[in-house]
């Protein structure tokens, strides 16, 4: 069976392509609670998916710091979180085997993070991974983070290809919820904190993992996107 319908897939990075997620969540716990946020280190980081500066907007509201102001709180965040990328972060498995999967269709690769720019430069080029995608978009440039789909439709803008013929792949709550609401199909790699979330539920497909990710679900994905097309 032939993938005609499907034309682009859009990663997400941290937690789905890298293990970076716990490293946001530790570099939160670190800047922020030294300014005298409240964090349950053990749970969940709940704000997984949102952009950092309004994460820290967040957290500012809810418990304000006289100083450094927010924007340098996200620099401190931003710079920590790299630091962690380069020493203790890991490529998680099936990324390579997914990405070859689509280069071998002949299907474009782009990533859409809610990371900004720099970082998502920084963490690519750690990880080798800068020349595997034709665009970058940030959730940096849209006016929302997700759950808004802008970066989503950025994206897939970015190539000329239509919404309702992307695949996006997802690990945050957040991220699917973005997706859906941009008329994607998505696949959700959730990690074991999220795997119950309501959020799943709307995802076209559910992993444990990417290795897990085959042909055979991709023809799936792709008969589906034919029925709605």
């Amino acid at each position: 069976m032939g993938i005609h319908h499907l034309r682009a897939a859009i990663f997400d990075m941290d937690g789905l392509l890298v293990d970076t997620e716990r490293l946001w969540h530790q570099a939160e716990f670190e800047i922020l609670g030294d300014l005298g946020v409240a964090f349950d280190h053990d749970a969940g980081r709940k704000s997984k998916g949102m952009r950092v500066d309004e994460v820290v907007a967040m957290h500012h509201g809810d418990s304000p710091w006289p100083t450094p102001s927010q924007g340098e709180v996200v620099a401190q965040i931003l710079d920590r979180v790299g630091d962690l990328a380069e020493e203790v972060g890991n490529l998680l498995p099936g990324v390579l085997s997914t990405f070859q999967l689509f280069d071998d269709l002949k299907i474009p690769k782009v990533l859409a993070s809610s990371t900004p720019h720099a970082l998502i430069r920084r963490i690519l080029a750690h990880f080798c991974l800068e020349d595997h995608f034709e665009t970058i978009s940030s959730a940096e440039d849209e006016p929302y983070g997700k759950p808004n789909p802008g970066v989503f439709l950025t994206a897939a803008k970015s190539i000329g290809v239509a919404p309702t013929q992307c695949v996006v792949f997802e690990d945050a709550p957040a991220g699917v919820l973005a997706a859906k609401a941009a008329r994607m199909s998505c696949v959700a790699v959730p990690d074991a904190t999220d795997l119950h979330h309501r959020f799943m539920a709307i995802a076209d497909l559910v992993l444990p993992s990417l290795e897990q990710f085959t042909l055979t679900e991709l023809e799936q994905l792709n008969a589906a996107v034919a029925t709605g097309l």
